[in-house]
């Protein structure tokens, strides 16, 4: 199945699969599929699985982010881009306080064909304090900004923020970069861990090109109604 990854994005939601089992992945993966753009497989999922739960969820049809968040010397971390697309995910992320190197190295390893290379920039969990925990002396904005415009010079077309950086960084990026943007709570849902969240309309009005949405959907009574409501938010 060939899956465009190009901007516009006839439907941006990816929705997480941050559930510990196989079983409980696949059978939210079928209930909601017609009603999302895309699943995000994460450490708990993949780790618990192994590679295999790529496969299975691709052999559904769907499109597949596969979020390890890789951070290692350049030579490392292309070697696991490469064994990714060898298991045809879409979409994955690499840090990209791992430097230029680091983040050439990934997106040479994936290619112009391969998946869509994310720089994840700063955790939509972290707000200035934590930042100052790590001795870096910026505001999150500021470290979004930075860490963004590392990652497109090193030709990474595709960048991971919170909702809040969006239209700052669409000021100073190329416009081909594709935002993916996770810290999405409809309204009215409990903010959890996650500290710089907004709506999907809002993003999406932001200039997000992708949502990633987790608990909304996956912890709703009807996982599928839930995803269809978010998607017939965003008109």
């Amino acid at each position: 199945m060939t899956l465009c990854f190009s901007a516009p994005v006839s439907n941006p939601i990816i929705a997480a699969l941050d559930v510990p089992t196989a079983n409980e992945a696949l059978t939210l993966a079928k209930a909601i599929a017609p009603a999302v753009g895309a699943f995000k497989i994460g450490k708990e999922l993949f780790v618990a699985e192994g590679p295999d739960i790529v496969r299975r969820v691709r052999d559904t049809g769907a499109a597949v982010f596969l979020d390890l968040k890789f951070h290692d010397i350049p030579n490392t971390v292309a070697k696991a881009v490469t064994s990714a697309a060898q298991q045809d995910v879409q979409m994955l992320t690499v840090h990209a306080s791992g430097g230029t190197a680091m983040l050439r190295a990934a997106q040479e390893a994936a290619g112009d064909n391969g998946p869509l290379v994310l720089g994840v920039t700063v955790l939509t969990s972290m707000d200035e304090q934590d930042l100052t925990e790590l001795g870096i002396q910026k505001t999150p904005a500021e470290q979004v900004r930075h860490l963004a415009q590392l990652a497109a010079a090193a030709g990474l077309r595709g960048l991971v923020c919170s909702p809040q950086e969006i239209a700052p960084l669409r000021q100073v990026l190329p416009a081909e970069v594709q935002l993916v943007t996770p810290g999405i709570r409809p309204a009215g849902s409990a903010s959890g861990d996650q500290k710089r969240v907004m709506t999907p309309a809002d993003a999406i009005t932001a200039g997000a090109d992708w949502l990633v949405i987790g608990r909304p959907i996956y912890a709703a009574e009807n996982p599928r109604e839930a995803a269809e409501a978010i998607r017939e938010s965003l008109g």
